[in-house]
């Protein structure tokens, strides 16, 4: 699919991406055009308001209800919708599942189109040239670079996240989870384990997630 750069001028910028945008909001700073005390409000929104637990919830509830999960990958967006997960970098989004014979991560190989209401502000590594083009081509070893090895039988299948389509995966529920309800069962998905680069884990003696 082709992607939309128009909402991503970080593809354009040189290999150093974190000084030219300081530089950028140093000098819009001092021009009067933004006030970095509401930057700083948006990133604390997206990281600890927005962030991974609005997907973690999801997740939670997809494994608890099998109505909804079905509803969730047969057409996620009036369903996340319904939950006020939606807006900008939130639009069309897909649902693709874990299972014992597949295994998915997410992409975008030609900037980084992600899913802001569900995850967050995305990590370095995702916008990284090294992981965009490795994912590709040789998922598997980095995979493995993520600690995540997976069976030989197991397929990896690699969505490319676009303007037009962004991808959520939903994780395999762990064993030993029986019991739990949504809020524990939350607390256990990580942000990777939604992009593919991590698997959930069963939860510790004491009742934590595993770190």
């Amino acid at each position: 699919m082709p992607h939309d750069h128009s909402d991503h001028p970080h593809a354009l910028l040189p290999s150093d991406p974190a000084l030219r945008v300081k530089a950028l909001e140093t000098i819009l700073t001092r021009k009067g055009l933004i006030e970095p005390a509401a930057l700083d409000e948006i990133i604390d929104t997206y990281q600890n308001k927005i962030g991974p637990q609005n997907g973690a919830r999801v997740v939670a509830r997809a494994w608890s209800d099998p109505a909804f999960k079905a509803a969730l990958l047969a057409d996620a967006d009036p369903v996340l919708a319904e939950l006020g997960y939606y807006g900008r970098q939130g639009e069309h989004m897909v649902v693709v599942e874990n299972t014992p014979a597949q295994h998915n991560m997410v992409v975008c190989t030609l900037c980084s189109c992600y899913p802001w209401p569900l995850l967050g502000i995305p990590p370095g590594w995702y916008k990284s040239d090294a992981y965009r083009a490795r994912a590709v081509r040789e998922p598997r070893r980095v995979l493995a670079d993520f600690g995540v090895t997976l069976p030989a039988d197991t397929a990896v299948r690699v969505w490319d996240s676009t303007a037009e389509v962004r991808y959520l995966v939903l994780p395999m529920r762990p064993q030993g989870t029986a019991g739990l309800d949504e809020a524990a069962l939350a607390a256990l998905v990580s942000r990777d384990s939604m992009i593919g680069t991590a698997l959930v884990g069963a939860p510790q003696s004491n009742g934590e997630a595993p770190a």
